[in-house]
């Protein structure tokens, strides 16, 4: 075998090996979501009260204890408990008497069982300091649900506002809508509640079990959803646009989704956490927003949003000046309306929801051109003229203008610079004036004038 066989062997060699060590190599997954689940737990003297087999600090303590240990060895699941009413005697009254007794940390089921086994109800029930104290219970984290579970036998009685602690909780982002569980509650228990989070009257022993599984099931279950785009016909064949799902009261952004389609040409899966009610951002041009969507935990869900669309072409006619179409931009609105919908650069392509649109193309001087249609599934082209070039001399430093002449008169579209001899201006075919005074010569009859005309892709020298 020749040497430069050898080579090519040893060549062929190593780009095999290359590229098994290559297809080996494990693919970089994301990372697990973790859902923590923070226990705020009762333990104002009102636990000592009977209710139903025993008192309600025991069928309490042993049911929240049955739920922890089953989830002691459930994976991306951490827990913590936090006590309230447990420090102090009542009375008097003690508002601050709450605390974290166990943190979040992996494998810790075994010291909130010990924990809860040695709880003595004692004093009041500051729900809302408890709530507020909770904020700084969840260490920073990148991919947590964050979930309270509140068991109560009462109200708030410390004069605080639980509603605008799970308000604020919520709003921040720190923790998702919590849950609340009523031992041996009055009616009052709904209306006090009721703002706070998912309540839920526990009106006996087997009930508080069944509910408290439930929650649990609620708690640690995501759900799946597809949305489809839907055309002018209603059938799903827009894609390609990100979908923003925010929390719909508090305008908390929880995930992003580009949307696609799968190789059976469906609406691909995505991953929601059913707890929220969400607002869907579309991010067409302009946006299409879908309100209040509640999700069926457990179920696949279907979410439809109405996102016909069509393309805008924008370009320049060709030639040597037609470059500059890359640096120049025009305003889109909707036909007859004010508000600037996009900014969209010449010589490119743009999505846009069918519908009629004005563009305002910011060249020297502006062009409008009104009600450009967009349709279904098509591009719509529109054109700019090339513009011209004017190098405009001037014969003394001075202050002066430049108009566009037309049939409604003159129309200022650049001020010129007062130090400047000599200034080059890119100009659409047309006819203009420009007005100029030294500025060194403070009389008016001192003004100059000269008029010229523009053609597409011409220099034209105007001496004033």
């Amino acid at each position: 075998m020749t040497k430069k066989a050898l080579y090519i062997v040893f060549f062929c060699f190593l780009t095999t090996l290359l590229y098994s060590q290559i297809r080996r190599a494990p693919s970089q997954e994301e990372p697990q979501v973790i859902s923590r689940i923070l226990f705020i737990f009762d333990a104002s003297n009102s636990m000592n009260a009977r209710w139903e087999s025993d008192t309600r600090i025991n069928v309490a303590r042993r049911i929240l204890i049955e739920i922890v240990d089953s989830l002691a060895n459930t994976p991306n699941v951490e827990m913590a408990l936090r006590l309230f009413g447990h420090q102090s005697q009542f009375p008097p009254m003690d508002c601050s008497d709450t605390r974290l007794e166990v943190p979040f940390a992996p494998n810790n089921a075994r010291a909130i069982i010990n924990m809860a086994r040695g709880i003595i109800p004692r004093g009041s029930t500051p729900i809302a300091h408890s709530l507020e104290q909770a904020a700084n219970d969840f260490p920073p984290c990148d991919n947590c649900r964050n979930i309270i579970i509140l068991i109560t036998d009462g109200i708030e009685t410390c004069d605080g506002d639980p509603c605008a602690a799970s308000e604020f909780l919520q709003r921040s982002g720190i923790a998702l809508k919590p849950f609340v569980i009523g031992i041996g509650v009055g009616e009052d228990f709904a209306e006090a509640f009721g703002c706070v989070g998912r309540h839920f009257d526990a009106e006996n022993e087997s009930e508080f079990l069944s509910l408290f599984r439930v929650i649990i099931s609620q708690a640690l279950e995501t759900t799946t959803a597809q949305v489809n785009l839907l055309d002018l016909d209603g059938n799903p064949s827009e894609t390609n646009v990100n979908m923003t799902f925010s929390d719909y009261f508090f305008g908390v952004v929880k995930f992003n989704y580009v949307h696609t389609k799968n190789i059976r040409g469906l609406s691909d899966t995505v991953t929601l956490d059913p707890l929220i009610t969400y607002r869907m951002t579309v991010h067409s041009i302009p946006p299409v927003i879908v309100d209040s969507i509640v999700l069926l935990p457990g179920r696949h869900n279907v979410i439809y949003a109405e996102v016909p669309q069509g393309q805008l072409r924008l370009i320049m006619t060709p030639g040597s000046t037609a470059a500059r179409a890359q640096h120049t931009l025009a305003i889109i609105r909707k036909h007859g309306e004010t508000e600037i919908i996009h900014v969209q650069n010449l010589n490119s392509v743009e999505r846009y929801l069918v519908g009629n649109y004005d563009v305002e193309v910011l060249t020297m001087p502006r062009i409008l051109i009104p009600n450009v249609r967009v349709d279904q599934s098509k591009i719509t082209t529109v054109e700019v003229p090339r513009p011209g070039v004017a190098v405009i001399h001037k014969s003394v430093e001075g202050h002066g203008s430049l108009y566009v002449e037309d049939e409604t008169g003159m129309r200022l579209i650049h001020n010129m610079n007062p130090t400047e001899r000599i200034e080059t201006l890119h100009l659409q075919p047309g006819h203009y004036r420009v007005v100029l005074r030294s500025r060194f010569i403070p009389r008016a009859n001192a003004t100059m004038e000269r008029r010229f005309t523009i053609e597409e892709g011409r220099t034209t020298t105007v001496r004033i």
